[in-house]
Formats: structure tokens, C-alpha cells, sequence
């Protein structure tokens, strides 16, 4: 088994393996527990579990058991992926008009109203029971051993620990991470001794123990009863049916509304109709790619919502969205030599943890987990060590919107995992955190393996670009990381768009997680965070 690494080893450990597996994620802690999930005998599916609960413990401020999770996973000899949309919904307790009633427009981010019912634990126990090999209880063990031993805080952490201090500093599970009343410092060992605690009764009790025992109460008590009991006994896990497009010769496979990730295969179907040059350096190449994005991103709101819930508005589905036809509409609709604006149906007003795992057998899982703004809410559930995200600030506040609050109905979410196909083949897993900018992340990273053709690693170097989730008739206005060439921006401030740079290596902007298992039989851990590592067995 590949031995321990520090933060600033781990992610050069990206090297050919053929032994049991590969694990990729923001924290070296995290991959080496689901490598050894696999030394044991676990599979995929068991390994991310285990990865997602270090990842709960070490990096609280992107994702945990009181978050939402969606996974995608690639069984051998299947022609699709299992997708599973692990999302919670919407309290009872409480409706969109007692939000208007109060004065408010949109629902404040950090408040009781903008926790939903954390749809994370249903996601573990769904997984293990439709693809697990190992019982929840070890896949658990290392997560539980970390928070009640201790692990040190890396300078991710200590940096958001500062900025979120006002934010959380009062909650009851926030004590261990500020031990003297002060922001954790890098490196210093810090224990949660009652996130331990919460993860053994999962462990022993599975989702009763979470959703009905103490930690149940507690939430219902952070949402001032916005989030019921009876919110809480339904299950928040649902296998679905993946979205899928051709491109670029292969098959690549997202999460449908309620999640964003069409964006993602809409991009990259457009850009590859455009025929763009092989070269990311080219200004036409990262111009026809911004504008790919734009031309799609800004009715978000309207598309990537619950097709469940009904609103007496039929939403579009995914497989709608991605019809060759509109998608050659919006193609038509980019100027090589200009900036584009779109129109919009009406007008509208991130903490995250990726990881991807293989396993010898060529199963491979693509799974996402978050508190979404950072630590979420800033609410906690009392002293359980779980701090409550706060999807719901993914609903608007508009009277018979799609995406309007409601009880029961899914947000508007952020999360997309992708996974990449050939045939039955597994060709490359691919996630990153980054809240809205994720299409556009997973796209440049996609169109740099599958149209430029550079190797995974090469792809993780480029630099990438940014910019606010796009509304109707706006301008573009892109962020680049400075190592970008000059003549890039200058081709593209000549076609109208405004550019700014950012650092060399924006923190941010991912980390992207990528295994590779058509060229190379590889791990990819992004380097703009330093924690992150592909670990291999």
C-alpha cells in the first residue's frame, strides 16, 4: 500500500498503478482511506464513502454529514452509469409566502430558512445497500478515528476557519475548531470528539440513528421548525436516470435537473460544433469556449430544477435540454470575431468535496458532497459536530416559478459529477467543487483532454478562467489566472469580452479530481490546493 504522504507530497503520488485502486480527492487523509477501503477488500462505491466521511471531518468547511451528496457510478460491461441523486428538499414547516410575508426577496443564505433536509447520510446508506460490499460501520472507521484522535489543520482550513469565525464561532459544534477561543493554526492537531460521536451512531444505526435520534432534533430545532420530523423519516436518495451526450466520440455522463451539470454537456457539445482550433492558447479556442458557456448558462434558473415537484409548469427535461437542435440554435446564435448577449424568460434575482475512486475491477464512482457557501448556513445541529447546509438559498421567491420555495421540492443545485464512456468502457472520472462555476471548470478541463488532447496532469496546469454565473443580457466578463499568455487576453479583449487576472494558481478554481483509465491508468490531483492527493494501491 502506498505509505502516508504530507500535503506537499500528495499530489505528485499520480503515477500508472495496477494494483487494487485509485483515490483522488482534496485531502491526502481522505484518499488514503478509501485506499484502504480497497486494500481490504472494498470496492469503489465502499472507498468514496470512506473518503467522503475523512473529508467531513478534515474540511468541514466544504462538506459533511449535514450536506447533500450525488454519485455517479460505472459498473463493467454496462453501457450507463447508476446515478444517484442524494438531495433534500424543502421543510414543511414552513412556505414561500411566510418568507415574502417577512420582507424578504430572496432567502438569506445564512439563516434557519435556507436548510433543507440534508440528503448526505441517505446517499452513504443507498450506496452501500445497492453496491457496497463492506457494512456503513467500516467504511466509517477511519473518519471516526480522525475526529476523535485528531488531524492537523491544513492552511485551507486555517484560512477559512479565520474568515468564517464570525459566521459560526457562537454554534455549539464549533468549539473544537476554535481551541482557545481561536481559529485552529496550521498544523496544529484539533479533535471533534461529538462529530465522532454522531458518526459511531450512524455507524451502529445507520439513517434512524441520524435523521430520528438527536441529530434529527437538532435540526429541527436549528430551522426553527422549518424542517419537520416527518421532513426527516422520508428518504432523501433516489437512483435516477443519468444524462448522457455524445462528444467528442465518447459518451459523457452528468446528474440531471435538479442539478446544474447539464451546463457542462451543453458547453462542450456547442464548442465542438463551432470546430474550434486544437490550441487552448488560441483566443478563437478559449473565446468560442466562454461563449459555449454563456449561451446556455443564463436561464439556469429556469432549467435546473425539480422534475418531480409539480408547479403547474412543465420544466424542461435534460434530455430536452441537450437536443441537437437547440444546441445548434445556440451554436448558430456565436460570433467567432464577437461577444454575444442572450435573452431570458423572465427575471431572476461554495463549500464543496469532489472525489472520484477506481477499483481493479473497473468499477469507478464520481461523487459529490457539500454544505454549499462554504460552511453552509452557519447553523449547526447543537453540539453533534454537524454544521447544516443551506441549499434552500437555491430557490427564488418568485410567485409560480419553477423554482420557487416549496415543501418537498428540490432545489436549484450546484453539484455536477461527470464521468466519460466509451462503448461499455470506463475512458475518465471528473469532478471539482467551485458552487456555480463548476460547468465551467469541468468544461475547459473536458475540452482540454477530449479536443486538445493533453494528459490528464497537463490539463490540471492550464490555466483556467472564471466568471460569475451568467444572467440574462450581460456582458462577459472573465477572470483568468495570470500565467494565461498576453496574446490570449488580447485576442479576447478584442472580441469584446473584459478580462482581469487573478493569481498564478487560483485556490478556488477547483481542486478538479480526474482518474484516467483509457490512456494512462492514473490519478489527478489539482495543485492549486495543497492538500489534495491521487493516491494509489
Amino acid at each position: 500500500m502506498t505509505a502516508p504522504l504530507r500535503a506537499d507530497e500528495a499530489t505528485l503520488a499520480t503515477g500508472p498503478t495496477t494494483g487494487a485502486g485509485i483515490a483522488v480527492s482534496p485531502h491526502f487523509l481522505a484518499s488514503l482511506a478509501g485506499i484502504d477501503i480497497l486494500h481490504a477488500g472494498g470496492n469503489a462505491v465502499d472507498a468514496a464513502i470512506a473518503v467522503n466521511a475523512v473529508l467531513g471531518v478534515v474540511l468541514p468547511d466544504t462538506c459533511g454529514p449535514g450536506g447533500d451528496l450525488f454519485a455517479l457510478v460505472h459498473r463493467p460491461g454496462d453501457t450507463a452509469p447508476v446515478a444517484l441523486n442524494a438531495s433534500g428538499r424543502g421543510g414543511s414547516g414552513v412556505t414561500a409566502n411566510d418568507m415574502r410575508d417577512a420582507g424578504f426577496g430572496a432567502i438569506p443564505p445564512r439563516s434557519p430558512w435556507s436548510i433543507t433536509v440534508p440528503g448526505c447520510v441517505d446517499g452513504w446508506e443507498a450506496l452501500v445497500d445497492s453496491h457496497g460490499t463492506l457494512p456503513l460501520g467500516r467504511l466509517l472507521e477511519r473518519a471516526i478515528d480522525l475526529a476523535r484522535t485528531g488531524f492537523p489543520v491544513s492552511a485551507e482550513l486555517a484560512r477559512s476557519l479565520s474568515t468564517l469565525e464570525d459566521v459560526i464561532s457562537s454554534q455549539g459544534s464549533a468549539p473544537p475548531l476554535y481551541p482557545a477561543g481561536a481559529p485552529g493554526q496550521v498544523g496544529e492537531t484539533i479533535t471533534r470528539a461529538r462529530l465522532a460521536d454522531t458518526l459511531e451512531a450512524i455507524a451502529q444505526g445507520g439513517r434512524a440513528a441520524f435523521y430520528e435520534g438527536s441529530v434529527g432534533a437538532e435540526i429541527t430545532e436549528a430551522t426553527n421548525g422549518a424542517v419537520t420530523s416527518d421532513d426527516l423519516a422520508r428518504t432523501q436518495a433516489d437512483w435516477i436516470t443519468p444524462l448522457g451526450a455524445t462528444i467528442f466520440g465518447k459518451t459523457a455522463w452528468t446528474i440531471p435537473p435538479n442539478s446544474q451539470g447539464y451546463l457542462t454537456l451543453a458547453c462542450l457539445r456547442i464548442f465542438e460544433m463551432l470546430d474550434p482550433p486544437d490550441d487552448p492558447n488560441d483566443p478563437l479556442y478559449q473565446h468560442l469556449l466562454i461563449e459555449a458557456y454563456r449561451s446556455v448558462a443564463w436561464e439556469r434558473e429556469d432549467t435546473a430544477v425539480d422534475p418531480a415537484f409539480d408547479t403547474g409548469h412543465a420544466p424542461i427535461t435534460g434530455t430536452e435540454l441537450l437536443a441537437e437542435d437547440r444546441l445548434a440554435e445556440r451554436a448558430e446564435s456565436i460570433d467567432r470575431d464577437r461577444v454575444g448577449r442572450w435573452p431570458a424568460p423572465r427575471p431572476a434575482p461554495g463549500g464543496t468535496a469532489y472525489m472520484t475512486v477506481w477499483d481493479n475491477s473497473g468499477m469507478g464512482v464520481s461523487l459529490i458532497q457539500s454544505n454549499f457557501h462554504g460552511i453552509g448556513s452557519g447553523l449547526s445541529a447543537g453540539a453533534t459536530g454537524v454544521f447544516l447546509h443551506n441549499r434552500g438559498a437555491g430557490f427564488n421567491l418568485i410567485p409560480g416559478h419553477v423554482n420557487e420555495y416549496a415543501p418537498g421540492k428540490r432545489p436549484l443545485h450546484t453539484l455536477s459529477p461527470m464521468l466519460w464512456t466509451a462503448g461499455t468502457d470506463l475512458d475518465l472520472l471528473l469532478g471539482t467543487r467551485g458552487g456555480d462555476q463548476q460547468p465551467q471548470l469541468l468544461a475547459q478541463y473536458s475540452a482540454s483532454v477530449y479536443h486538445a488532447g493533453n494528459c490528464t496532469d497537463d490539463s490540471q496546469l492550464l490555466p483556467r478562467w472564471m466568471m460569475d454565473q451568467p444572467l440574462a443580457g450581460t456582458d462577459s466578463v472573465v477572470r483568468f489566472e495570470s500565467r494565461v499568455a498576453p496574446s490570449t487576453v488580447r485576442g479576447l479583449e478584442d472580441r469584446g469580452h473584459t478580462v482581469a487576472l487573478g493569481e498564478s494558481h487560483e485556490p478556488g478554481w477547483g481542486p478538479i479530481a480526474a482518474i484516467d483509465t483509457f490512456r494512462e491508468l492514473k490519478g489527478s490531483a489539482d495543485p492549486r490546493i495543497s492538500t489534495s492527493a491521487a493516491l494509489t494501491t
